[in-house]
């Protein structure tokens, strides 16, 4: 009786280490998953503030006389192409195609922001204003808190992704769907926040 007890003990005891190995390889996933949905959330608060920042933007520099119209044109397009790009509405986005369109559209709209204020340069009048310099003042800090929240979430995604590549993980992400998460690219320009120094 004991040798059939050991017999069926020892499998069942082998089972049971490895069903809370996966189990606990599960939790560590979702635990992961949950800290770059958590940057995500940081990079997309700190781009809305941007995308907050603009209409005020616009708004100033438009009341300067002769100010450049297509450039002011520009800047609104762009923020409104980064309204248009579709995520989804909780977590970090896991389709590349949809990640390449957002970042595309931001990187769109710090292109058109940094033409804006060089523009603007030609105006000293306006640059002088204390509207403009907290406006300044803003942009510069926003610019700064994106740098800052997409390097957190390159990390974050990096634990991710190559935690579901490591065995025994693999395995576990493999049953229940966990796939790679994209980066933000470090594009020519695309990462470069846009130049807001009017102090020369």
């Amino acid at each position: 009786m004991k040798k059939l007890l050991l017999i069926l003990g020892i499998p069942a005891v082998l089972f049971g280490i490895v069903v809370l190995m996966a189990i606990g390889t599960y939790n560590g996933l979702v635990t992961k998953e949950q800290s770059v949905d958590a940057a995500w959330a940081q990079v997309e608060n700190v781009y809305q503030r941007r995308a907050d920042l603009v209409p005020n933007l616009v708004a100033t520099v438009s009341g300067a006389a002769d100010f450049e119209k297509s450039t002011l044109t520009a800047v609104t397009e762009a923020r409104a192409s980064v309204g248009r790009a579709q995520l989804p509405s909780t977590g970090a986005p896991e389709s590349a195609a949809a990640f390449a369109q957002f970042e595309q559209a931001q990187a769109q709209l710090g292109s058109a922001l940094s033409r804006l204020l060089v523009t603007v340069e030609r105006y000293p009048q306006l640059t002088a204003t204390a509207g403009f310099r907290d406006l300044q003042a803003q942009l510069e800090g926003t610019e700064n808190r994106i740098s800052v929240e997409r390097g957190n979430f390159n990390r974050a995604v990096q634990t991710y992704n190559t935690a579901i590549k490591r065995f025994p993980a693999v395995m576990v992400a493999g049953l229940f769907g966990h796939e790679a998460k994209p980066y933000f690219s470090a594009d020519p320009g695309a990462s470069e926040a846009p130049k807001v120094n009017f102090g020369g």
